[in-house]
């Protein structure tokens, strides 16, 4: 080692990686001794599995510390340089040991990015035993996982650092320089949210901060200027898309349109695609309100329309004006579950032909063969209503929707309530075909 490497000093974040579990800040719902992983800890003894948590949260920290506490070898391996043949050299040394009687575990940090294939050459060293695997990811495992390696792991769900754990990793950094950081009270509480839960970020910009001069102390537009934000965590092709647009759709089912406004926003900050956004919106005016506030759909599609034409940022208020309406209109699911009710019977009822009444006869032998018979022009029937029968002879008939008493749908339910005594009426008069 050369004087240079012996002198280097190490970073912030490296100095403070805890050297027990519990020193590992945010987690203790799994690490405390009644924890999953605290249980086994205890026991000395692992099973493989999966850490599943936002970056910074200390997935590799606890990897370590699990080899320490259990006198396993710790073989680190990063997903995004490794391949086969890495894990083959891995493997080999994990038999070497094991014949010596000791065990390895084998840390896999972005687990996510082996492909499926990859992922395979586990199962067989992970089913002997020959090494204890713990993956790290980010991604939700049961979308980024082969379901093989799974069902041989367990899944642990780290949590995001909350803002009691943050202050405490800056009080142990400001043990660790001997010296408080150079902030005033407001900027401390933003550098903590600057961090957004990542604590290895977090310590990072302290380590910029502790590098100030040091008759400087700050307020939060000059640490603002010192330090810039981390980047909201949001992936447009991965759970962290589906979790915003999930969140903003059910806070307008639930008529929050403070919150819808709020997920909107997290989106759009986050670098969302507003025309999906746009897109989500009309699906949700016909999913969720429907005929009860008609012209709901209207308000979303002329958002999508403004959107289109202006752009971003005016259009984006568009975008908030429809999800505000969204919101407060009245809620019907009816077409909705009509409409998946049809489709199951559809499928039930296979290929039965519309009865003969119904059917246009533009020749003889259709007339002939009982096409159009029998069949009465509604607009010649008193209230301009037959009341004859539309659905396959041999199906009885059968109510897909059932509109509620909100909004314009009250109006549409006396229609057709009107309309079903006027049917019974009709067909009880004259068959069910006139």
């Amino acid at each position: 080692m050369s004087l240079f490497e012996q002198q280097a000093p190490r970073p912030l974040a490296d100095r403070l990686r805890p050297r027990r579990l519990d020193e590992v800040l945010g987690q203790q719902h799994l690490l405390a001794p009644e924890g999953a992983i605290g249980r086994m800890a205890a026991q000395r003894r692992l099973a493989s599995m999966i850490l599943w948590g936002p970056a910074g949260c200390g997935k590799t920290t606890i990897a370590r510390l699990l080899a320490d506490v259990t006198d396993m070898a710790f073989e680190p391996l990063s997903a995004v340089f490794s391949g086969v043949s890495d894990l083959r050299k891995v493997f080999e040394r994990a038999k070497q040991r094991r014949a010596q009687g000791q065990g390895t575990l084998l840390f896999v940090d972005e687990v996510h990015r082996f492909n499926r294939a990859q992922q395979d050459a586990f199962l067989p060293y992970v089913e002997d035993g020959t090494v204890t695997l713990v993956g790290a990811t980010t991604e939700n495992p049961s979308f980024e996982l082969n379901a093989a390696l799974l069902s041989r792991c367990q899944v642990f769900v780290l949590k995001r650092l909350d803002g009691a754990a943050l202050e405490e990793l800056l009080v142990r950094a400001e043990r660790e320089e001997g010296r408080d950081l150079p902030l005033d009270a407001e900027a401390r509480q933003a550098l903590v949210a600057m961090a957004d839960g990542d604590g290895r970020y977090l310590l990072n910009l302290a380590e910029a901060l502790f590098e100030l001069p040091r008759d400087e102390t700050l307020d939060t537009q000059a640490l603002a200027e010192v330090v810039q934000k981390r980047a909201p965590v949001y992936d447009k092709a991965q759970e962290g898309h589906y979790n915003l647009i999930s969140a903003l759709h059910k806070s307008l089912r639930g008529s929050d349109a403070d919150a819808g406004l709020y997920w909107l926003a997290r989106m759009l900050t986050a670098g969302e695609d507003p025309s999906y956004i746009a897109r989500r919106l009309a699906r949700f005016a016909v999913e969720d309100i429907g005929l009860a506030d008609p012209d709901a759909v209207h308000q979303a599609l002329a958002a999508w329309d403004i959107y289109d034409r202006l752009g971003s940022p005016e259009g984006e208020l568009a975008l908030a004006q429809a999800t505000v309406y969204l919101a407060t209109a009245p809620k019907s699911n009816a077409n909705y579950s009509a409409y998946k009710e049809a489709m199951r019977a559809a499928k039930e009822t296979g290929s039965l032909m519309p009865p003969q009444h119904i059917l246009n006869a533009p020749t003889k032998l259709m007339r002939d063969l009982g096409y159009a018979k029998g069949y009465e022009y509604d607009h010649s029937a008193p209230d301009a209503f037959s009341g004859q029968n539309y659905f396959p002879d041999g199906m009885e008939r059968r109510q897909f929707y059932r509109p509620v008493e909100r909004g314009f749908e009250r109006e549409v339910k006396k229609r057709l309530d009107y309309w079903a005594k006027l049917r019974a009426q009709r067909q009880g008069e004259g068959g069910e075909n006139t």
